[in-house]
């Protein structure tokens, strides 16, 4: 006999039959797809713009539009506000998943640092040690790569630029929730 058992092995067999080490995996998968789809019926699918809270985040000023933590039908996105002051930029970081930005006010930049990367037995990263600088203004919509390290820049001293910025939360339930704050927004 092999000392793997394989399922054409007797042992094995029986073992299936016997019911010793059964689990209800897919059981408890079914019950909690059940209770989202009750508890999905009851999120929000309108929210209003004095529920969408404001955070003073290491990326500087935000306010969420939608978050996974607000309740909402919307299971796929984030989406914030960022406020940049006159002159100022945001902090610098980077994250796994790809994000856009569409700027509502104002006139900036941003940096990029560009991500290399090879599979091994490990993924291993290498960020450009020159950024690629990007200009934007009101109504511009910017992509930034997966993993790309970047920063907000605005680059009007006498007003305040805002931009809504998207992200997708997909990733993070396949294994892949690698968020970095790298450098904090001045005043935080």
């Amino acid at each position: 006999m092999s000392a793997t058992p394989s399922f054409l092995d007797p042992v094995e067999r029986e073992r299936a039959r016997s019911g010793d080490t059964y689990v209800n995996f897919y059981a408890e998968a079914l019950e909690a797809s059940k209770q989202f789809r009750t508890e999905y019926d009851q999120r929000k699918g309108v929210v209003k713009w004095n529920e969408m809270p404001m955070e003073r985040s290491a990326d500087g000023l935000i306010k969420h539009i939608i978050n996974e933590r607000m309740n909402t039908k919307e299971c796929c996105l984030d989406i914030y506000m960022q406020f940049l002051p006159p002159g100022k930029a945001s902090g610098k970081h980077r994250h796994l998943s790809e994000e856009v930005f569409y700027v509502v006010e104002g006139r900036g930049y941003d940096l990029h640092w560009d991500v290399k990367f090879d599979v091994k037995e490990v993924m291993e990263f290498e960020w450009d040690a020159e950024p690629k600088r990007f200009e934007w203004e009101q109504g511009d919509f910017v992509y930034i790569p997966p993993y790309c390290i970047h920063k907000h820049f605005n680059a009007d001293a006498g007003n305040e630029a805002r931009i809504i910025v998207i992200n997708s939360r997909i990733i993070k339930p396949m294994g892949f929730d690698w968020f970095e704050q790298l450098e904090n927004a001045e005043g935080y």
